[in-house]
């Protein structure tokens, strides 16, 4: 029987160092970094059996590709439990693209962008 178990979106950056240190004190993410020192090639960030991995590529800089689609372009789409307590803790430390609010869909979200320019949305159902 074949099942897929996890799908975890692959971030470039420039320096995979300062994105763990950040996502590190500004989300509440763990980071492991590869090799043991820097500059480091690859991490992956860990947050309650969440993965994002990064791979570095010397120089990059991600396109800005959110206005290119109404209602933005995303990176990845965390659904979460407890939206309203992670905003208040996060909302005035991190870049919020967009903030909490109600879709229409059934779904409340807010937007982040990373130092790196990736759109995170974190997202719970209305109830």
């Amino acid at each position: 029987m074949f099942e897929i178990s996890s799908i975890n979106p692959c971030f470039a950056v420039g320096d995979v160092g300062a994105t763990i240190r950040w996502y590190e004190s500004e989300l509440g993410f763990s980071g492991d970094p590869f090799p043991g020192s820097e500059p480091f090639v690859f991490g992956i960030l860990r947050r309650d059996g969440v993965e994002i991995f990064l791979m570095r590529i010397d120089g990059y800089t991600k396109p800005d590709l959110y206005e290119k689609r109404p209602g933005g372009v995303w990176d990845a789409y965390l659904r979460v439990r407890g939206l309203e307590h992670f905003y208040q803790s996060v909302k005035d430390r991190v870049d919020i693209k967009q903030p909490l609010h109600r879709q229409p869909y059934g779904q409340s979200e807010f937007e982040v962008r990373d130092p790196n320019g990736y759109i995170l949305v974190f997202s719970e159902p209305i109830e």
